[in-house]
């Protein structure tokens, strides 16, 4: 058996939160202490490694790429985790944008199940989860590829979750919004409590969220850690250099990818950058603004960067699901989105996009708001096909979905059993001139860019 086929079959041996229903589990079962003790007895690797740690609700991950991929192009080795993976299990624990070779994932197979099993001995509440085997296995990674930095995207809140097991130089709050209300809380100000777990005595800490509720429990926390606290729209500031560029699918000439891309110049206590973001949509400038800053301070302490890695970094940067284009004739783009703030974010991005009609390819998760997503996209689709995606257990029913659906929409509906049907559905129907867009789940969009790219031959 490979190395990348053995640790999936090892770490879908262990309970995975990731496929899990939500029901079933609670903050009771995420425990730091099982993660550091995990940590220790290989080694704590992760305490000789220095790190940017991110959480937030939607963001983290678009940041932690921004920020590695400038550092890497500053000529630092760097290990970027994020989650989840969207086909390679590796894809989790990347160096220098690189995914960990086969006899890497060989050598971390003989190291890290053997001190597991040790743990699953003490019994049921010290047995390690999915998340925490693969955070263990990436900082291993980490420490045997010799990397400078690492950067990491929290995986579930921040207070508890297992990544919160380093030592940051620089911790980063993107955004909040609400999502996995069942666990984090229910108002933005309890979600917020958890993000701030992340914060660390006397480290630096780069805020996104504007919102007055949880803002003023990041600053009470920080002000609790005696961390120098940095704002956006306050210390960090950002202003468009260049008009965005809408764009309309029968157009020639206009690349897709400019799906509202922008020019900015950031601001920060520690310069200006003129950059253009590599990801669509104003939101992903508020990502970059941060990631930037991150870099900034980095550099004004242990590792100095050439002005000319930022562009050269951002312009690596390659993020799939978030707004991504698969497809100009028709325009088909694919996005992650999948609660109130995200599905606001790709609305507005998607703004700007001229075309005859607008398909919405809709499927979600039972622990997401399912109608009030619904409720802010009925008035920006034309048409929506509601389905389910295949390889998740989490999946809204059909059933339910259909009911829902009924309740909210005012713009027709029709259903299709899986991610593929719904494609070739909206195929059947759109024009070379529309729009169609899948969102609503990570899964869905994992599924559905699987399906068109399969298609890739005979789309524009």
């Amino acid at each position: 058996m490979d190395g990348s086929a053995a640790l999936l079959e090892f770490v879908n041996s262990r309970i995975n939160f990731e496929r899990l229903p939500v029901e079933r589990y609670d903050l009771q079962d995420f425990k730091l202490d099982r993660m550091r003790e995990l940590l220790s007895r290989l080694g704590n690797p992760q305490d000789s490694l220095p790190a940017v740690h991110i959480a937030g609700t939607k963001g983290k991950g678009s940041t932690a790429a921004m920020t590695a991929a400038v550092m890497t192009a500053g000529g630092y080795r760097v290990g970027l985790f994020t989650s989840p993976h969207l086909d390679n299990i590796g894809e989790r624990m990347t160096v220098d944008g690189q995914l960990p070779s086969e006899d890497d994932l060989r050598e971390l197979m003989k190291i890290v199940p053997p001190i597991v099993q040790q743990m699953d001995a003490l019994g049921p509440s010290m047995r390690p989860t999915f998340f925490e085997c693969i955070t263990a296995m990436a900082w291993m990674h980490f420490a045997r590829q010799r990397v400078d930095l690492v950067v990491l995207e929290v995986g579930l809140g921040g207070r508890l979750d297992a990544s919160n097991v380093c030592c940051p130089l620089v911790t980063i709050i993107t955004s909040i919004s609400h999502d996995h209300q069942r666990l984090l809380g229910h108002t933005l100000g309890e979600i917020a409590s958890e993000k701030a777990g992340i914060i660390k005595a006397g480290v630096p800490v780069l805020s996104g969220v504007i919102a007055a509720e949880p803002r003023e429990v990041i600053r009470t926390a920080a002000a609790r850690q005696e961390a120098a606290l940095y704002e956006l729209g306050r210390e960090l500031r950002w202003t468009p250099a260049t008009a965005s560029v809408p764009i309309s699918p029968g157009e020639q000439g206009v690349a897709a990818d400019l799906l509202e891309h922008l020019t900015i110049c950031t601001h920060s206590p520690w310069g200006q950058h003129e950059v253009r973001v590599p990801l669509p949509g104003r939101h992903q400038a508020d990502n970059a603004l941060l990631a930037l800053t991150a870099c900034d301070l980095l550099a004004e302490s242990r590792f100095p960067l050439r002005s000319s890695a930022i562009p050269r970094g951002l312009a690596s940067v390659s993020w799939p699901l978030r707004g991504e284009v698969l497809s100009r004739r028709p325009l088909v783009v694919v996005d992650a989105a999948h609660n109130d703030g995200s599905i606001d974010c790709l609305i507005a991005t998607l703004a700007g996009v001229h075309c005859r009609r607008r398909w919405l390819i809709f499927a979600t998760s039972k622990d997401k708001d399912t109608a009030d997503m619904l409720g802010r996209l009925n008035q920006h689709f034309d048409d929506v096909i509601l389905t389910q995606f295949l390889g998740n257990p989490r999946s809204v029913p059909l059933e339910a979905l259909i009911a829902m659906a009924a309740e909210t929409l005012t713009i027709p509906f029709s259903v299709a059993g899986s991610p593929d049907d719904a494609w070739k559905r909206a195929r059947s129907m759109a024009t070379d001139e529309d729009l169609i867009c899948a969102t609503g789940s990570f899964f869905l969009a994992a599924e559905m860019r699987t399906v068109v790219l399969s298609e890739r031959g005979v789309l524009e």
